[in-house]
Formats: C-alpha cells, sequence, structure tokens
C-alpha cells in the first residue's frame, strides 16, 4: 500500500499530436489544491524524451552538413535506424530523474559532448554500438562546437526544471512509441510501449501509473500536420514530425493491447528481469478530439469545453489511483 496523496509518476504516453502537451497545459491551470484533492497529481516537474530526439535529429543534420554520413538515420528526418535508440532516451530518462532528487551540476568543460557521451553510454545499455564514438576526432570536435548551442539550453532547461524538493511532486514523464503500419500485436522487438516500458529504472516502475491519451493513428496524422507551425521544430508543442516516420514508427500503437492483456485489470504488465511491475493504467478517450483548444492561451478557452476535458482526464486519473493504493 503507497502511503501517498499523489501520483509520485504520471507517464503521460500517446501517440504523437495526440493531446499530451495540451493535456499538460490544462493541468497547468488547475489550481493547485484541486489538482491534488480530485486528481492526485502533485505541483509538476516534467521530464521529455523529445529534446533527445531533436538533438540526434541536430546532429545528423550537422553531420550532413560536413558532408559526413548521419549517425542515427538514413537522412535527416527519416525512421531511426534501429528501434533501439528509443530504449536509450530512457536511459536517459532514468538519470535525469535521479538528478531530479539530487539537483545534480555538470561540471563537464564541453557541454555538447558531456551529452553526446551520455547518448552514447545509454545505447551501449541497451546493447548498440554507441554512435558518435565512431566519428574521427576532427569531426566530433566540429560537431561539438555546432550542438553547444543546443546543448547548454538544454542543460538551463535542466536546472530551471529543479525543483527545491521532490517531496510531495508528481513528475510528468511525457513520450510517444509505436511501430510501422504494417505491425501486427503483439509488436515485437523494440518496437512500441512493450520494449520502451522495459527500459525504465526500478525507482521509476515502482512509483508509476499511466495517464494513456486513446486516438488512432490517423487521427494522429490529422493533429500531427494540423499543429504544425514554421520554425517549431523544437517545440514540443507545435513541431511536425515527418510523416515518413508517423507511418513506420507510430503507425500502430499497442498501449490498448497492452492494457487489454495484462495479467491484472486496469494495469500494464511489465516484466523486467525476475521483477513484474502492474502499472496502473488510466485511459482518456481522446479520439473525438477534446483537446486542441488547449493549444492557445487560457484566456480564450471555452468553460464548456474545459469542463468536458476535465471530466475525461478525472475519470482516467481515477482508475489510476484505484490501482496506484494496490
Amino acid at each position: 500500500m503507497k502511503d501517498k496523496n499523489v501520483f509520485d509518476v504520471v507517464l503521460l504516453f500517446a501517440l504523437p499530436a495526440s493531446g499530451k502537451s495540451e493535456v499538460r497545459h490544462l493541468l497547468s491551470n488547475v489550481e493547485p489544491d484541486r489538482l491534488v484533492k480530485e486528481f492526485h497529481i502533485g505541483d509538476n516537474v516534467q521530464l521529455d524524451d523529445f529534446p533527445y530526439v531533436y538533438m540526434m535529429r541536430c546532429v545528423d543534420d550537422e553531420l550532413t552538413k560536413m558532408g559526413k554520413e548521419p549517425l542515427f538515420a538514413d537522412k535527416p528526418g527519416s525512421i531511426f535506424r534501429d528501434d533501439r535508440y528509443f530504449g536509450a532516451l530512457i536511459r536517459m530518462l532514468n538519470e535525469d530523474y535521479e538528478d531530479l532528487f539530487a539537483k545534480k551540476q555538470i561540471t563537464a568543460e564541453n557541454i555538447a559532448k558531456y551529452y553526446l557521451d551520455r547518448f552514447d553510454k545509454a545505447c551501449e545499455d541497451c546493447e548498440i554500438k554507441p554512435q558518435i564514438a565512431t566519428l574521427d576526432d576532427a569531426t566530433k570536435e566540429k560537431l561539438y562546437e555546432a550542438m553547444t548551442p543546443l546543448c547548454e539550453q538544454m542543460l538551463k532547461d535542466k536546472y530551471d526544471n529543479y525543483p527545491d524538493t521532490m517531496e510531495g511532486k508528481t513528475c510528468v514523464i511525457e513520450m510517444a512509441r509505436g511501430g510501422d503500419i504494417n505491425s501486427t500485436l503483439p509488436l515485437s522487438g523494440a518496437e512500441g510501449y512493450q520494449y520502451s516500458l522495459r527500459q525504465f529504472s526500478d525507482h521509476i516502475l515502482s512509483n508509476a501509473a499511466i495517464l494513456y491519451i486513446w486516438v488512432t493513428p490517423e487521427e494522429s496524422r490529422r493533429k500531427n500536420h494540423d499543429r504544425a507551425k514554421p520554425g517549431a521544430d523544437g517545440s514540443s508543442l507545435f513541431h511536425e514530425t515527418p510523416l515518413e516516420v508517423m507511418y513506420h514508427t507510430y503507425g500502430v500503437c499497442d498501449m490498448m493491447y497492452l492494457r487489454e492483456h495484462s495479467e491484472k485489470p486496469d494495469t500494464v504488465t511489465v516484466k523486467v528481469g525476475e521483477k513484474t511491475y502492474y502499472v496502473p493504467i488510466g485511459v482518456f478517450d481522446n479520439r473525438v478530439d477534446k483537446t486542441t483548444p488547449f493549444r492557445a492561451e487560457p484566456e480564450t478557452w471555452d468553460p464548456k469545453l474545459v469542463d468536458e476535458a476535465i471530466s475525461a482526464i478525472k475519470n482516467a486519473t481515477d482508475t489510476m489511483w484505484l490501482n496506484y493504493n494496490k
């Protein structure tokens, strides 16, 4: 029995453009006391693997500018060559989660080298050959120089995210996973949530619940295009995921399958080595779009739409909480 009144960790999962960022935006405008009392969500600390995905894309872009072969995809913006990179992203989040508690300060002289070395190590942990290490020294130095502004901003964002304490806080970890449009369920290999969930640390899995925003892949593709703003490639709210990636990385989602085939109702069964986790899950059905209005500023929101979305989210968090306390 967890003796807590808020979730320690909420895994906010959905296909791209399904409404994850909009839900976060909406909940950030709910009074803190109400958020705790009705949703069991404490003051938010947020983690997201999108900045690391963007970092990988930028590495490939910079190498292409140098006349070199990209490392992570056959061409910039294409699908990753190895789905296990999605596991490496989670290994990065595991470290970021621990850093929230320690408020770790980074002392590396070359911050770009620090981030790219971390990613190489995360790849090794997922049994992928480290890629940055394969570059010659001259190319690495040019890459570090080009990546420094982005990595310095990532470090600033990391420090800005540190709370005074994690006591009473809820860490919201946001990510999207899926499989090729031609894949069948259950997904195999390193596709989908089934693989990625196994990469989370014990500290996270032991204290997590899943809030899943359910949309169809077709709706995800539509909303992905609609949300795009020029020059917003680094924005989690307004970037457009390339269509090839939408079809071949996010063409199918396995989260509802995992929920339906879990060993316990309203959970997702995650087996890591000899240990089994039953991660509570609540589903926010957004197949009929409830979240797009919340991309705008709060003063423009229709109170009726706010109430409808809040009610649907609360139904999901109520289900999560029932199982979280078992």
